[in-house]
């Protein structure tokens, strides 16, 4: 398209009216979610339903798409505001302040077809369709007409996928005002739970501790060899539990992290793939995780804390295959340690130690208080403005302007990710009101036979393929409703069933065709964007096995006798390291093609759970008496070969 057809009018409401305006909704995004957090309301005597409060936090937060994205999905900057874009943001706000006030009267009749009902509903759905549509694009667009027109028109599906079919009356109603459509719970967790954090990452970016972490991982990391690489996996896992968005983490560490790479002559595809798969782990690694983890403790109704704990060895198999890889790498490619003058001091690092408060508050609250994520959350926001305050970090420390203005950033960067959680409601409401869940679970166990290894290869099929494109919460949401429920009939632990779908969910970032993570990566490195692709599948590798491990033996989840759960973390790190080093060619030196082999064949089978079936035990057995060999005499033959090379 062409900048004549993009271009805007330039007749409309100036920047310098629409701007304030837009600053002041999402401000009041943030302070509502942090008053609900903080049960303000209900302190002051304010009784309400909780779809009143998502009401409002949708009349405030749907507007800002209209007025802070353009048509054609760019971001709007100093361009007037149109006519038409006015309109939808006063349609927006009207419909769901409408909802807001009026749902306590209008919730017991929706199901009579009563005007109040219908018609805000759908202007809702309408306006909610194009502010997805503007700030995702048009695939979750495509995804949520699909599931509208099955909920009117399913009895024309055959088999055992028909559904029954509702008007469009009772359907708009329906989904503006049951708990179970648009104001239900994936709304609730981007409204309260997201925001939090989010608003905590920003916290950590304008008092300095985003480069705290940062300047933690060179002075760790930078010393050794192929040190940028480390740096990257460091940095990137450190800044990903904070933020939870695999492209944030990529842009917000990777302009560091891949220029650096780079001058250490390391291929600039591969620059791209490490932060790409160290960035996408973010959404993994407790203690935050991403927006989908919270999402997954509603799900199951368990504390988020179990959540975490049961992610936690999957997360640092995941990281600790990546950081082999870029080890061995760097050896196999002779990089050498990050330059002195780019290592902070020690003295530097020492002054930003205060920022690890703020994290021992948050993991204290979620597991020793076992407080609601949102409020340990903004016990964690309260910290960093105090201690940054008085101490701050390598010079920067926050002006009260900056703080409100995070309270502003904060607003306007959860505008994409709570407009797809209200649309993900419209999934789970067809879902609900047309018996979908029910019939695609049976047809899904149908189709796999029962057999549970069938059924687990077509879901992380399906995982990949609904995620391309789209952001790992509306993918987890998609999933979790379409997909875990098939899993747990065949007989998958709950939380095994869930993990796996958000794992190949998450992986949709790194694998082509479309690999948002790899390709926000591949534009910085300024490589080419399916090459930095497929090389973030083989440095991601693990992320493909682990939820195959943990499906079939939920020990890796640390669920289990003691013994079971040690011995499955230690064969799995054996395993883990083995086929890393088979992959990336190289031990104390290279690997011949036969060693390489038998490294790769002896870490597979240490990989198989131990429950995983009757006498796989033995698989592990095998394993380990032909890895732990194998591993010596390469060390030994390596060390050899450096030792000869030198005189």
């Amino acid at each position: 398209m062409d900048a004549e057809r993009t271009r805007e009018p330039d007749f409309g409401v100036p920047a310098r009216l629409w701007r304030p305006v837009a600053a002041a909704l999402a401000a009041a995004v943030t302070l509502s979610a942090m008053a609900w957090s903080l049960d303000v309301p209900r302190m002051m005597g304010v009784s309400y339903y909780p779809q009143q409060f998502l009401a409002v936090i949708l009349a405030l937060t749907l507007p800002l798409a209209f007025m802070l994205y353009r048509p054609d999905r760019e971001k709007r900057t100093d361009q007037a505001l149109p006519w038409y874009d006015v309109a939808g943001a006063i349609l927006s706000l009207t419909a769901c302040a409408y909802i807001a006030i009026n749902y306590a009267t209008v919730v017991n009749f929706v199901f009579t077809r009563p005007v109040e009902a219908w018609l805000p509903g759908i202007i809702l759905l309408v306006l909610l369709l194009e502010g997805l549509r503007r700030s995702t694009g048009w695939v979750l667009v495509v995804i949520m007409i699909v599931f509208l027109l099955y909920a009117m028109f399913g009895n024309i599906v055959p088999g055992r996928l028909a559904g029954r079919p509702q008007d469009w009356q009772k359907l708009a109603g329906y989904m503006a005002y049951d708990v179970n459509g648009v104001f239900g719970l994936s709304l609730s967790v981007g409204a309260t739970i997201v925001v939090a954090f989010i608003f905590f990452g920003a916290l950590l970016g304008a008092t300095g501790g985003a480069k705290f972490f940062t300047d933690a991982a060179l002075l760790s990391m930078g010393r050794y060899r192929g040190g940028s690489m480390k740096i990257a996996v460091v940095a990137s896992g450190l800044f990903g539990s904070i933020s939870g968005s695999a492209v944030a983490n990529v842009v917000a560490t990777g302009v560091v992290t891949i220029p650096m790479i780079k001058r250490d002559k390391y291929p600039a595809y591969k620059a791209g793939a490490i932060e790409a798969v160290a960035s996408t782990g973010g959404q993994l690694m407790p203690p935050v995780m991403g927006a989908a983890a919270f999402l997954m403790a509603e799900f199951l109704q368990v504390p988020y804390a179990d959540v975490a704990l049961a992610a936690l060895v999957p997360a640092l198999l995941y990281y600790g295959a990546l950081f082999i890889q870029a080890d061995l790498e760097a050896a196999k490619l002779g990089i050498k340690s990050a330059p002195e003058d780019q290592i902070p001091s020690r003295r530097t690092i020492m002054g930003g130690l205060h920022f690890l408060i703020a994290f021992g508050l948050l993991i204290y609250a979620l597991f020793g208080m076992n407080w609601l994520p949102e409020r340990a959350a903004f016990l964690a926001c309260a910290s960093v403005v105090a201690t940054a305050a008085v101490f701050g970090y390598d010079g920067m420390r926050a002006s009260v302007r900056q703080l409100l203005d995070t309270i502003v950033e904060t607003g306007e960067s959860v505008v994409e990710i709570i407009v797809i959680s209200a649309a993900a409601g419209i999934v789970i409401g067809v879902m609900n009101i047309t018996g979908l869940s029910f019939n695609l679970t049976y047809a899904l166990v149908q189709l796999g036979g029962g057999s549970a290894i069938v059924l687990l290869l077509m879901s992380a099929i399906v995982c990949i393929i609904l995620g391309m494109g789209l952001p790992t919460l509306a993918v987890y949401v998609l999933l979790a409703s379409l997909v875990a429920p098939a899993l747990v009939e065949v007989g998958l632990h709950p939380m095994a069933a869930h993990l796996f779908v958000l794992y190949f969910g998450m992986m949709s970032m790194i694998t082509p065709p479309i690999a948002l993570a790899s390709f926000a990566a591949a534009s910085i490195a300024k490589a080419d964007p399916i090459k930095t692709g497929l090389a973030s599948c083989k440095f991601g590798w693990i992320a493909f096995v682990i939820p195959f491990m943990f499906a079939y033996s939920p020990s890796l989840l640390l669920i289990g006798e003691t013994g079971e759960v040690a011995w499955a973390v230690l064969t799995a790190t054996f395993g883990m390291w083995l086929v890393s080093a088979a992959l990336a060619g190289y031990f104390a030196s290279r690997l011949s093609t036969l060693m390489r082999i038998v490294f790769a064949v002896s870490g597979i089978l240490s990989l198989i759970p131990a429950g995983a079936f009757p006498g796989a035990i033995y698989t592990d057995a095998v394993g380990l008496v032909v890895g732990i060999p194998a591993m010596i005499f390469a060390y030994v033959t390596g060390r050899k070969v450096v030792e000869h090379a030198i005189t």
